[in-house]
């Protein structure tokens, strides 16, 4: 038995059948239960394991259909409509499901209908049942008032008045009904018996492009999967190239015929669709996991999905090759090594619009990053004027540092030398200043103006370049400003 704790006192949450032949039953005080039959074995529950228990079986029956719903803690929902077919039927899919489960240790109850209420109705009081399309009543009258779905107040309120079946509430009249048991009721008979629809809310989202292939042998090896990705990616080709989109992310699911599931994506930073690539992408993440990967006895089920589109645009190659996408090797360079490495390996710079240095630059994912594009044959016929901003530091530090100046030739001006990281330079020239003032459309109301800072670019007497700033301006009303190092020129 398992028992878990209810309102301090333990009680049984599940039992197996030798445990229903003593005659216990489940939210039965585990003292009493002890008390009427001292040897029995009692676990404690663990609900955490066995929600990752539910949810490994739920990606398990992913092999069935993508619509794959987790009912309370121990049930799922299967939306196989459209899918008997690919098994031979729904008894024949009915029987494998059974049988599979069977083999890897689970003793479980199936029912098909044609609404979710019914079905549930079907596994958790019949078993291993299908119900015909318009047999639904026939299934629910004779099954007490749990087979609806309902609060448990309300079933013992309408107990309380002598309804005690799903028939006797169907019989009476609607109206009074609705009034004193409220609409949720009717709103459960009505979607069991299909006059309203009640739609499975998948765990995960169905991919707009998938596809799959059954092997009669199970494969281990990674040149055996990366074969089978070659394949199922030129299967794709021609549906992304009927729908005139391109793949941003893809994932592999691996099926283990044990039950496990293993689930490889990879992302890209531009559409595509050339198999080719897709392989490359996923060898390379493959390489990386290879050692994490366990195939146990083999996978029976490889599947490719497309998580994520977008439109492809094709580039038209001339003779001179002016037209052809030269960030592509780029692209398909960056993407191989965040396959092996993870989104964050790559990094791509963008321009941020601030005035103030540390601000004006931001690294983003290179999959997240804009995309250049080529310029038009006309822009290039009349370049625009080129504006070039001040010099900048090739290496511009993340957040300045302070320095000593111990004097400066006049108060405005440049500092004669100063200690920075317990070293003392001498300048030997300087430019600027460069003033640069606070973003005062960003300060909130009642916020403290920043200061203002004046930046120098400064060379010592060794010939090393740094870039300087004095933050504040010489004011008796203020503090003496202060002296910071924000960057270093080659």
């Amino acid at each position: 038995m398992i028992s878990h704790r209810d309102s301090n006192a333990q009680r049984i949450a599940a039992l197996d059948e030798r445990a229903e032949a003593l005659k216990l039953k489940r939210g039965m005080g585990i003292a009493d239960a002890r008390a009427m039959h001292p040897t029995i074995d009692v676990v404690e529950a663990d609900t955490e394991a066995d929600r990752r228990l539910l949810e490994g079986l739920a990606d398990w029956c992913d092999r069935y259909t993508p619509l794959v719903a987790i009912d309370g803690e121990d049930g799922l929902f299967l939306d196989v409509t459209g899918c008997t077919h690919l098994f031979g039927g729904e008894p024949a899919m009915q029987e494998e499901i059974l049988t599979r489960f069977f083999q890897q240790g689970f003793d479980v109850r199936a029912g098909l209908a044609s609404t979710p209420g019914a079905a549930w109705a079907a596994a958790r009081f019949h078993g291993d049942r299908i119900v015909a399309r318009g047999e639904e009543e026939a299934l629910l009258a004779p099954l007490p008032l749990s087979a609806l779905r309902i609060a448990p107040e309300t079933r013992v309120s309408l107990e309380s008045v002598g309804l005690r079946t799903a028939g006797a509430v169907m019989a009476a009249p609607r109206a009074p009904l609705a009034r004193r048991f409220g609409a949720t009721l009717l709103l459960r008979l009505d979607q069991a018996l299909g006059r309203l629809d009640e739609a499975v809310s998948p765990r995960l989202p169905v991919a707009p492009l998938s596809v799959e292939r059954h092997l009669a042998e199970p494969i281990m090896l990674t040149d055996e999967i990366e074969r089978l990705v070659s394949r199922l990616a030129t299967a794709l080709k021609s549906n992304l190239e009927r729908r005139g989109e391109g793949a941003r992310a893809l994932a592999l699911f691996l099926f283990r015929v044990d039950g496990a599931v293993s689930r490889i994506a990879v992302g890209t930073s531009r559409p595509m669709r050339e198999p080719q690539l897709i392989k490359r992408l996923f060898h390379e993440r493959l390489a990386a996991l290879e050692q994490t990967i366990d195939a146990g006895f083999g996978f029976d089920l490889v599947r490719l999905s497309v998580l994520s589109v977008a439109a492809f645009d094709m580039l038209q190659g001339d003779l001179t090759g002016e037209e052809t996408d030269d960030d592509a090797d780029i692209a398909l360079f960056a993407d191989r090594i965040r396959a092996r490495l993870g989104e964050a390996a790559v990094l791509k710079p963008i321009i941020v619009e601030s005035h103030l240095p540390e601000r004006a630059v931001a690294t983003v994912p290179f999959s997240e990053a804009p995309q250049r594009r080529a310029p038009k044959r006309s822009d290039r016929a009349a370049p625009p004027m080129t504006i070039y901003p001040p010099e900048r530091p090739v290496r511009l530090f993340r957040s300045p540092e302070p320095i000593e100046v111990p004097a400066t030739e006049i108060p405005e001006g440049p500092p004669m030398n100063f200690r920075w990281r317990r070293a003392l330079y001498r300048v030997a020239r300087a430019e600027g200043p460069e003033r640069i003032a606070a973003e005062w459309w960003r300060q909130m109301p009642g916020e403290e103006e920043a200061p203002t800072r004046d930046y120098y670019r400064i060379e010592d007497s060794e010939g090393r370049r740094y870039w300087l700033y004095r933050q504040g301006l010489y004011n008796a009303a203020q503090a003496a400003p202060r002296w910071f190092m924000h960057g270093v020129f080659a």
